[in-house]
């Protein structure tokens, strides 16, 4: 299949990161800005911005933007964090040659465009987790003070509840755990609008994160936009990783 360019939007979920990354990327993209006044020479031309409250993690923003443009997305939606270069290949052995750049992402969202690809996760790894979110990092001494859920559990299982009112299996299979991935349109339209207006409360019933739910939604994405694929009768005793 051949892309263009044209098929492709970045959406970007900036607090405090240097964009100036997007101008290698070269794709159009919109940014969704919690934090400080960007400088905005240093962002490709045609960039649009939009200001956000800081709240709901990226799941606000992602969520925010799909009910914005549910009508008018493009072929393609890649979901982008600030700087999601950590993410995107595993640690370099040589600390002096990193090995994810805006120009391997370029490509990678270029081959899986080509490819026709329906939803795909830009992390180099999925993560195998239970209704808890377990196992999982939030309890790091390194980052207690970042956000009010510190120390807590994931509530994977309650929010997927609460967003299929089906029950929850006993495992998830995370392939957009970081919250970096590219869906295509029609995966993102399957689910009604107010499918998002509901998520988007259950982020908002939430807004600083004490409960941790937007870290749950990192561990739901594949699921959101499985579409008509998502098994409503499954039963709950697999892992869920569609």
């Amino acid at each position: 299949m051949t892309t263009s360019t044209a098929d492709i939007q970045l959406v970007v979920a900036r607090y405090r990161e240097d964009l100036s990354w997007l101008r290698e990327v070269g794709l159009p993209c919109v940014v969704y800005n919690k934090g400080p006044e960007l400088d905005l020479s240093s962002l490709p031309p045609g960039a649009e911005v939009r200001a956000l409250p800081n709240l709901g993690r990226e799941a606000h923003t992602y969520l925010t933007h799909i009910l914005a443009r549910y009508h008018g997305l493009p072929r393609y939606t890649a979901f982008v964090q600030g700087n999601p270069f950590a993410h995107l290949a595993p640690p370099p052995r040589n600390e002096e040659r990193p090995q994810a750049t805006p120009e391997g992402l370029r490509l990678r969202l270029l081959e899986l465009t080509a490819k026709d690809t329906p939803f795909a996760g830009l992390a180099w790894f999925r993560l195998r987790c239970d209704g808890l979110g377990r196992p999982h990092d939030l309890a790091d001494p390194a980052k207690e003070g970042r956000w009010k859920g510190w120390g807590k559990d994931i509530p994977v299982a309650k929010t997927f509840e609460a967003l299929f009112q089906a029950p929850a299996p006993q495992e998830f299979i995370a392939r957009a755990s970081t919250g970096n991935m590219l869906v295509r349109a029609e995966r993102i339209q399957a689910r009604p609008e107010a499918f998002y207006r509901h998520a988007l409360d259950l982020v908002l019933a939430d807004p600083d994160d004490a409960d941790n739910t937007g870290h749950a939604f990192e561990r739901l994405w594949q699921v959101i936009f499985s579409g008509a694929e998502f098994p409503t009768k499954m039963a709950a005793t697999g892992p869920l990783g569609i």
